[in-house]
């Protein structure tokens, strides 16, 4: 049985915490930004790409060592400091407050990890072992990228538009999801 249940989550305008200012904190950040969270990173020093982003307005920096109040109306808050007691303390707060959280490379501080993902405009296929082997996870995702190609993408978003106009024809809810499923069936014939 899985120890995780697969999400993907609607982080668009909403308040992220990134405790950590180096190249793994840095991956994060770009990661909750490209889904256009809020993002706050506390840190006292940043290595200079989470420095320009700070610079341009894209990040909320904090130049200084965690405090509590800092998860405070969070959702999402991500421990990256590579410090185990601070990592330790992030996280049992933002717990208490209510947040999700994930402790890099410290599984059994997370509500959540990172799977590895293929990205095809809107498609984003995730892999993961639970923590156990993400080398495997990274080499089955690198598999999959041979098999979905960057034509995907345009068809997610023509086979939504179809789907959207054949939906709007129909009119019954079992009308609808047949209209669905013949937008998809032909879709794939074309691939």
């Amino acid at each position: 049985m899985p120890d995780y249940f697969p999400a993907f989550l609607d982080l668009r305008g909403r308040r992220c915490l990134v405790v950590g200012g180096g190249r793994i904190a840095e991956r994060k950040v770009q990661g909750l930004l490209d889904c256009g969270a809020r993002v706050v990173v506390v840190s006292p020093a940043l290595v200079p790409g989470l420095a320009h982003l700070a610079a341009i307005g894209r990040i909320d920096h904090r130049a200084r060592v965690f405090r509590k109040v800092d998860v405070l109306r969070c959702v999402l808050v991500i421990a990256a400091t590579g410090v185990a007691a601070v990592d330790d303390s992030v996280a049992e707060t933002a717990r208490r407050h209510g947040a999700l959280v994930n402790a890099v490379d410290r599984p059994a501080r997370c509500d959540f990890i990172y799977g590895s993902v293929l990205r095809r405009g809107q498609l984003q296929i995730a892999v993961s072992t639970g923590g156990r082997a993400p080398a495997l996870a990274r080499e089955i995702r690198r598999r999959l990228e041979a098999v979905i190609g960057v034509e995907y993408a345009a068809l997610v978003d023509d086979v939504g538009a179809a789907r959207r106009a054949a939906r709007a024809a129909a009119s019954t809810a079992p009308a609808r999801l047949a209209a669905g499923e013949r937008v998809v069936a032909a879709a794939l014939r074309t691939l």
